[in-house]
This record gives structure tokens, sequence and C-alpha cells, in this order.
């Protein structure tokens, strides 16, 4: 059965991030029979999470395996629930519907340079997707303390009984993101079949 992962970046973040670059480089070296799948995600919230459902429904016959960094990392909590797989989270966004203050309005993508309004509507799109039971062995979360968006200990609480790695410091670009890959890899149980 073909392997694939799919990565879901961040909010206004994109397939360019360096994190989705590093985890499609080591891959291609350690495990080149392995797709990384890494799509430039919608900004409204429903239409991200069923962009991503499409691409997992449209290959079910393959065995897919999930990254989210961020937001991508609480669509990540729901689509492995929804479908059974195992996710890895990197400084994942916990309640990002509380964060309205921060994000509400007007956004330019760095990386694509659209330009595109976060709205109250999206906030509680955002609550849809919100699980309050998580399994736990299908998760492995990833945070670092100097996270300077998110409030790391909201993951570290939510996620407890998960497969937690905390690191001190860093930031919520994860710093050194290209060390946890062996372990990442590890979690998925992949095996290189070429």
């Amino acid at each position: 059965m073909k392997q694939k992962i799919l990565v879901i970046h961040g909010f206004n973040s994109s397939p360019q991030s360096l994190k989705a670059q590093i985890t499609r480089q080591y891959m291609q070296v350690m495990h080149p029979e392995i797709e990384v799948v890494c799509p430039q995600l919608l900004s409204n919230p429903c239409a991200a999470i069923k962009q991503l459902c499409d691409i997992l429904e449209d290959e079910r016959h393959c065995q897919w395996y999930l990254t989210g960094s961020s937001l991508g990392g609480y669509f990540a909590t729901y689509l492995a629930a929804k479908y059974q797989l195992k996710a890895v989270l990197i400084n994942p966004a916990v309640k990002p519907y509380d964060l309205v203050d921060d994000i509400l309005g007007e956004h330019n993508n760095p990386y694509t340079g659209e330009v595109y309004q976060v709205t109250v509507a999206h906030m509680q799109q955002l609550k849809l997707y919100d699980l309050d039971k998580i399994d736990r062995k299908r998760l492995f979360v990833m945070v670092q303390t100097g996270d300077e968006v998110l409030d790391y200990q909201q993951a570290v609480d939510k996620y407890q009984q998960c497969r937690l790695e905390v690191q001190q410091g860093g930031d919520h670009s994860f710093i050194n993101f290209a060390k946890m890959l062996p372990s990442i890899v590890n979690f998925f149980q992949l095996e290189n079949n070429g």
C-alpha cells in the first residue's frame, strides 16, 4: 500500500514554509517511496477542512499520515479522529477561535501574496472542529516553551495523555525541527519498502 504524508501548514503560511520544505527533503533522501503532499490551504476554515478531506478521500487506497503545525495542528487533530490516522502536531493551536483579537481583519500571506479577511464567522467555523475526546495513541505532540505566538501550556494540558515532547526555549517555528524527523518517522513506523 502506498504511503503518503499530508503536511498541513499553519495560519498565513504555505507549502513553501521551512518545515514543509525540510520534511520533503528528508523524506526524499531517507524514504523516497513515501510521497509528501502539502497543499496551499484555503483561508476559510470550513473550505480548508473540505479541501483536506477531499485529498484524503480521493486516495483512500493509500496509508496516510498527518503532520500539522500551529493551526494545521488543530486541523490535524480533527482529521486524525475523523479518519483514524496517526498525526504529529507541532506547536499546535488548541483554541484558535479564542485568538480573535489577534487575527481578526485583513492579512497578507507572505508566501503567496494573497490578501484576505479573517472574520468572526471564521472564528465560529473553527469551533466546529474542536474535539473534547482525542485518541492519545494516534497523536505525537511537539511543543517548545519559547513559542511567542501560542501558549504551549494549553497544548501540554490538552494532549497530556499523548506522546508529548516538550522542549525548553525555541519559538513558534519550532527551532531545530529537522532533528525531530527521525522521531516522527519512528512514530509513524515508516518502513523503507524500496
